[in-house]
């Protein structure tokens, strides 16, 4: 199969790149930069240069690859700016969007987000609705994951990956990354998570198990999918081991949670068949230390 993966030099996209030229796909992959393209290429597939914010090179580059999918994997976190990321979400989405119904393709598998569900008791499974009562900052957010969400159903197959917080390579809570940093007090630390041990319920998911299942969702229905690992926990408890993990100082417990956090359920991605290699950030969090 042809793919397109829109972002493969990002965290998902640069683990994803080789597992998918290694079960045989065609694979184009975009970096805004000379650099990023290299990357891919040493990934095993093609590179192009494309600006998901600049509508015309997106479609050129999507309509010269001539992909029977996308992969949608943009972001904008790095410098932890939400109103960029947001962006991203709206205008990215749709020139990326554009750029499929130019070239002809049907199928796109993106990138979302699993603590965008409106307030509840328990973890959320893909039948609640996302969040409409939310307030600033939050809203915001939210607006910006539905028009993502809304903007790749425009085409005949969206497969919707919610994926939960990120852990392990690449990622804000990587060994020296933002969360370690904002915990010893690094004052240049940007980071738009939390450092709190409180009781606000999350679902974590290895880097490497959201490759895995945005290649298995490659020949999935479409709708959202939550891609969470099998424990969502409360602050109290992840983070004091994750600390652990990477070593450093730990907060002090505190008590009270927002409504919508609640963290997700994952059975109907595991019916589907992923099976992730961490399936509790227990031991996925534990083997970061390990390998420190």
């Amino acid at each position: 199969m042809r793919v397109f993966v829109a972002g493969a030099t990002g965290a998902v996209g640069s683990l994803l790149a080789p597992m998918l030229v290694g079960a045989g796909h065609e694979v184009t992959g975009t970096s805004r930069t000379l650099a990023g393209i290299e990357r891919i290429r040493n990934l095993g597939a093609t590179g192009v240069q494309a600006d998901a914010l600049d509508a015309d090179s997106l479609r050129q580059a999507v309509c010269a690859a001539a992909p029977e999918v996308l992969v949608h994997q943009l972001t904008d976190l790095s410098g932890a700016d939400g109103a960029a990321n947001g962006r991203i979400r709206r205008e990215g989405t749709r020139n990326l969007v554009e750029a499929a119904k130019a070239a002809g393709v049907g199928r796109i598998v993106a990138q979302s987000i699993s603590w965008a569900y409106a307030p509840g008791e328990g973890p959320a499974n893909e039948a609640v609705p996302l969040d409409s009562t939310a307030a600033q900052p939050r809203a915001r957010m939210v607006d910006a994951v539905r028009a993502l969400e809304e903007t790749a159903a425009e085409l005949g197959t969206a497969v919707v990956l919610r994926y939960g917080l990120l852990y392990g390579p690449g990622t804000w809570y990587a060994p020296g990354g933002a969360f370690a940093a904002a915990l010893t007090g690094d004052g240049s630390a940007r980071f738009l998570g939390s450092t709190v041990a409180n009781d606000a319920v999350s679902s974590f998911v290895h880097v490497a198990d959201a490759a895995r299942a945005t290649l298995a969702a490659l020949d999935w229905p479409g709708g959202p999918v939550n891609i969470v690992d099998d424990e969502p926990a409360p602050a109290h408890e992840w983070l004091p081991a994750l600390v652990k993990a990477l070593r450093v100082p730990a907060p002090g417990p505190v008590t009270g949670r927002q409504e919508w956090e609640r963290g997700a359920h994952n059975t109907l991605a595991r019916s589907r068949g992923w099976q992730p290699e961490w399936p509790t950030w227990r031991t996925g969090f534990a083997a970061r230390r390990d390998n420190l």
